[in-house]
């Protein structure tokens, strides 16, 4: 990846800003199709708008169907030298009739609307960026943007595909939100979520309930070892979020179980948390234990490439009058698969706002030029002599 002395990052901020109008534009028919992850039909609309505004900006666009998900988006557009990967989504969480509760809004210098920060603005910046290295001529390598329609709920009918794109990419750029107050993300927790299920024996709570074994006790002792897992120091957390067991106050409980999100900062760390996890032993007599699940996204570490990404859009944001940082995340995102591939990959480069999943989801308008901007810079610099 070498960089291309004669791009001017300033030229491309100058366009992005000039149509800043136009990014706007992009966020409001995107974030005006509500697309709940769960809801196939809904996603699906949002997905043919988002399809319409990409072959718009002269992508090739294909469709990825999927039976019961919404349908993937890959769009490319030809360049020179070894692709790059714009990575996103176009999922959210918000249900079909938010909009009616919470019409999208300007109020000053913020946009507010259901996903319009994780991460319909994201992807209005990518479009910028794109239409801004068209419009001024300047050189880059083949774009493959793959837009999800499952990231918020995992990821299960996208990750093959993310993975199959990212394989033959020099690197991904992932258009999620930034950190507060504009900083990339160069490394991000692995997620995981674990079912525990404790089998007891049941048995009359008054009359004898010597003869029962509770797996309510047992889960609740369970749940003192699980926490002793934690270690925030260390970036890692274990929280059981979710409870249930037993049948009724006089009966001795024969199931009980328990739903256990946990968070790593490196692979390290995850695997040892997945062994203790799939270790757990009954510490009563008459239970026994299963455990299900696993780390469904690795982590995103920070690697020596990354590093290099990050330097590179920082020296370019330098030159938009721009002081970026860059910090890790606790959550995941598709980016953690495409880093655990070993191709250097840059996170947090959508928009910056606030209100992820809240009522008070908003975008920062005056930020979204110089974020598109930095954007094509990126994408130029990895044209190839």
């Amino acid at each position: 990846m070498t960089v291309d002395r004669g791009t001017s990052i300033e030229a491309l901020g100058r366009f992005c800003e000039a149509h800043l109008d136009d990014t706007l534009a992009t966020i409001a028919a995107l974030a005006g199709v509500e697309s709940p992850s769960l809801d196939k039909a809904a996603v699906d609309r949002c997905g043919a708008e988002l399809a319409s505004v990409l072959a718009d900006a002269g992508c090739r666009v294909e469709r990825v169907a999927q039976s019961g998900r919404g349908d993937h988006l890959v769009a490319r557009l030809p360049g020179d030298g070894r692709p790059t990967m714009i990575l996103g989504h176009f999922d959210t969480v918000w249900p079909v009739g938010t909009l009616a509760r919470m019409p999208l809004r300007r109020d000053g210098d913020r946009l507010y609307g259901p996903g319009v920060f994780d991460m319909k603005a994201g992807i209005a910046i990518a479009l910028s960026a794109i239409r801004a290295l068209e419009a001024t001529a300047t050189p880059h390598p083949p774009i493959v943007m793959l837009w999800t329609a499952d990231e918020e709920i995992g990821s299960g009918s996208s990750r093959a595909l993310i993975e199959a794109e990212a394989r033959g990419c020099g690197a991904v750029l992932v258009m999620e939100p930034a950190l507060p107050g504009g900083a990339l993300k160069t490394a991000r927790k692995g997620c995981g979520e674990f079912e525990l299920v404790v089998h007891g024996i049941a048995a009359h709570g008054g009359l004898d309930p010597e003869k029962g074994a509770s797996a309510i006790h047992e889960l609740a002792a369970q749940i003192g070892a699980i926490e002793r897992l934690q270690d925030l120091r260390r970036g890692i957390s274990v929280n059981v979020g979710l409870v249930s067991g037993g049948s009724r106050a006089n009966v001795v409980a024969d199931e009980a179980r328990a739903v256990i999100d946990a968070r790593a900062p490196t692979r390290a760390a995850a695997e040892a948390i997945d062994a203790v996890l799939r270790g757990l032993q009954p510490l009563r007599s008459g239970t026994r234990l299963t455990i299900s699940g696993g780390f469904d996204r690795p982590p995103m570490e920070r690697t020596a490439a990354g590093a290099e990404l990050f330097a590179r859009a920082r020296a370019l944001a330098a030159r938009l009058g721009r002081d970026l940082a860059e910090g890790s995340a606790g959550g995941g995102s598709d980016g953690n698969f495409t880093s655990a591939l070993g191709v250097p990959t840059l996170d947090g480069l959508g928009a910056i706002g606030d209100g992820a999943h809240a009522a008070h989801e908003n975008v920062e308008i005056s930020s979204l030029g110089w974020r598109s901007a930095l954007v094509a810079g990126l994408l130029a610099g990895f044209t190839q002599r």
